[in-house]
């Protein structure tokens, strides 16, 4: 997957995946539109058997370039570029959100849009501060359904993190295939002041984290359940020596833990919650040999899951420390 990353662009400081295009300062929507190389449309026609037989099913296509993004359902209507971007529209008017990142993945596949909300960032504690980002996600070949979610990035070392809870504020905000995307100024505020509610569910599980202290030997514990299966659990019996992760990834989790980014922040240095990021930084700069296969896995696949679940397993250890 040499080409997983096809067209990117980004805000700033380079992203901890290192690619795309850089902004000194957030683009408008016509200029992001372009830069992250989303600049065209998906058709659709029907597709046939080799006997001339019509299937139900369609063939979606850039017609940028003619090539097939995938098979769908024979209802399906496909989600435009420019109408994904549209729907940060009255966000970015009312400097609600502003775009950071954004472009497309699997040749074409895939696309995101990510924007920065402008409210406050989560304290952790101290120095250590987490910003508020509404991350909308498509895929062009029926793998993936429109999704817009609230995502926490860590500032220190960029981390991408875990929400806390369901994430039931994005159910407030609807993207259909078909239709346009509007929302008031009423509803954007709405919306806005449920994600802060949402944001601060999860500061305060990140809290709790950053105020229980953890061992080595909690460590190695914390490490094997967040890798281990459902199956090696519940077979293991609470002997956790033989499931989880390999003795390499240990040793590059522990190493995180002890010297990673942002882990010499005084006020959160060896708790939980300094061990959770050592896990979601292992996810987004040392899992696997490919840069841009990681940004695909951290947003929408296993590596998603892997953070979800360190966030659950060191959540369950630090209220077990506080009972």
């Amino acid at each position: 997957m040499a080409h997983e990353v096809e067209q990117m662009l980004y805000v700033g400081e380079t992203p901890w995946h290192g690619l795309g295009k850089r902004f000194i300062e957030a683009p408008t929507l016509d200029e992001a539109i372009i830069a992250a190389g989303l600049n065209w449309k998906v058709t659709t026609e029907p597709l046939f058997a080799g006997n001339g037989e019509k299937a139900p099913a369609l063939l979606t296509r850039r017609d940028m370039d003619g090539s097939i993004l995938g098979v769908v359902g024979p209802s399906y209507q496909p989600l435009q570029n420019d109408k994904a971007f549209e729907f940060f529209k009255p966000f970015i008017d009312n400097k609600e959100a502003a775009i950071e990142c954004a472009g497309s993945l699997r040749l074409g596949k895939r696309v995101f849009v990510l924007a920065k909300i402008n409210r406050d960032p989560i304290v952790v504690k101290g120095s250590d501060v987490v910003d508020k980002y509404i991350l909308l996600s498509n895929s062009h070949d029926g793998t993936l359904a429109v999704r817009v979610g609230f995502t926490p990035i860590r500032v220190v070392c960029a981390n991408t993190l875990a929400m806390a809870h369901d994430n039931t504020a994005s159910k407030l905000i609807r993207v259909k295939h078909s239709g346009n995307v509007e929302m008031n100024l009423e509803k954007i505020r709405e919306t806005m002041n449920v994600a802060d509610a949402e944001f601060e569910a999860t500061a305060e599980q990140y809290r709790l984290l950053a105020s229980k202290e953890i061992n080595s030997s909690d460590l190695e514990k914390y490490i094997k359940i967040v890798f281990a299966t459902k199956k090696q659990l519940a077979e293991a019996e609470g002997n956790l020596e033989e499931v989880g992760a390999g003795s390499r990834i240990r040793e590059q989790i522990i190493n995180l833990f002890e010297n990673g980014r942002g882990q010499n922040l005084a006020e959160t240095k060896r708790t939980l919650f300094s061990a959770y990021n050592a896990v979601t930084e292992y996810v987004q700069y040392e899992r696997g040999d490919d840069k841009q296969i990681r940004l695909d896995n951290t947003w929408f696949g296993q590596g998603m899951a892997i953070n979800k679940k360190a966030l659950e397993v060191a959540v369950t250890m630090a209220t077990l420390k506080a009972a």
